[in-house]
């Protein structure tokens, strides 16, 4: 199936799930920022069909306030002036109460100072997590439910030197991502005795990288350290092994797609490795068995764990706050997010309601993890060693950083 066709399929299904609300007036309705096209392509149909999979459990146990809830999705272009259009749109046509996404932060930095934070509009990112992000004056709109890179800094440059590679040369992809993680993971990597040899910043859609990988090698690293997404990614990593410049490499979470296997080929990655958030415990377990049995394939990508959460919250937390209004709803976002509370587990939206109506406490436990929000709206995190092995992505183990 092309790249089309797949998008075709996506928005036919969009379509379905808004139809199945339009009668209501007062349904819930979620906006859904993702990159359907563009650098990060790869992952936006898999998250949205995470957000979506919330959406048809929440519909099928009597949906919210009794009404379906209604879900659109708009595609970012994995550009933030394309993030901006799309979630204005979202905002002022379609009258959407909360928005999940955007997924890269270069563009939820922006629509959240622009759009979102200006007009109250309730936005919970299931990918964004440049540190950025923690302190930004957005009046508490924003919330994530993917840890800060923060952490995945410390959590990769852990990993990088347990598996013996003292020093890296970094290539980062100038966004607020690229160069919030860079710079968290050469603090980190530092302090326990690795050594970054050189760092370039690169711009995204350049036909070439041969500058910015020749500055990278500078110093003999034993690995390049890449932080980007597939596309740009795909290009570098060609690149520098046609240039015989590395033949190691460690990636971040935003190059967990297969596709770059595809197009540089398994004996070239095999052994190659890097970090992504992945939970632990029986709710990621639950959401992984329900995806595969609506879709048929669980691809291995993030965040698809954390866009069903992003959705089954803002359900919630409306039931919670008896409103669709978008303030109601971030103001009850807490409450059902965190403990003390009743334990809800991911296909328990009906006993979720059950329990709020007769006014007792929840506590939502995600499937990407513990979504207990703090004052920034960041949660905690644990995250995954994934590696190329035969030509797959597999999970070595999950860890949670010291």
């Amino acid at each position: 199936m092309t790249k089309t066709s797949r998008y075709l399929n996506l928005l036919s299904g969009a379509a379905v799930a808004l139809m199945a609300g339009t009668a209501h007036a007062d349904s819930l309705k979620i906006g859904a920022l993702m990159p359907m096209t563009g650098d990060l392509q790869a992952y936006g149909p898999p998250d949205y069909n995470g957000a979506l999979l919330a959406v048809d459990e929440i519909n099928k146990q009597g949906g919210v306030l009794g009404s379906p809830v209604e879900i659109m999705v708009g595609d970012t272009q994995t550009t933030p002036q394309a993030a901006v259009d799309t979630a204005t749109k979202l905002v002022n046509l379609e009258h959407v109460n909360a928005i999940v996404g955007a997924l890269s932060s270069g563009s939820t930095i922006p629509v959240a100072q622009s759009v979102a934070a200006p007009q109250g509009v309730l936005m919970i990112s299931p990918a964004s997590t440049s540190p950025e992000i923690t302190g930004l004056a957005d009046n508490d709109f924003l919330f994530r439910t993917v840890p800060t890179d923060a952490i995945q800094g410390v959590a990769l440059a852990q990993l990088t030197l347990e598996k013996g590679i003292k020093s890296v040369g970094m290539l980062y992809l100038n966004n607020d991502y690229g160069k919030g993680l860079a710079d968290a993971f050469t603090e980190a990597y530092g302090k326990i005795g690795g050594t970054v040899t050189a760092v370039s910043g690169y711009e995204p859609k350049q036909p070439s990288y041969r500058g910015e990988l020749q500055k990278a090698a500078k110093g003999a690293p034993e690995a390049l350290m890449l932080v980007g997404y597939p596309e740009n990614g795909t290009t570098i990593i060609r690149q520098a092994l046609e240039g015989a410049m590395f033949n190691k490499f460690v990636f971040t979470d935003g190059l967990k797609a297969p596709e770059i296997i595809d197009n540089i080929g398994a004996e070239y990655l095999n052994g190659s490795f890097g970090t992504a958030p992945e939970s632990l415990g029986e709710a990621g377990e639950i959401v992984r068995e329900a995806y595969k049995a609506k879709f048929g394939e669980l691809p291995p990508k993030p965040y698809i764990d954390s866009s069903y959460d992003a959705v089954m919250l803002i359900a919630l937390a409306a039931e919670k706050a008896g409103s669709t209004d978008s303030k109601a709803i971030r103001d009850a976002l807490r409450f059902v997010a965190n403990p003390p509370g009743a334990p809800i587990l991911p296909g328990e939206f009906a006993k979720a309601v059950a329990l709020l109506k007769n006014g007792e406490d929840i506590d939502y436990v995600g499937a990407s993890g513990p979504v207990n929000f703090d004052a920034n709206g960041d949660v905690a995190g644990t995250y995954a060693h994934w590696e190329i092995q035969d030509g797959k992505i597999v999970t070595v183990k999950v860890f949670e950083p010291k």
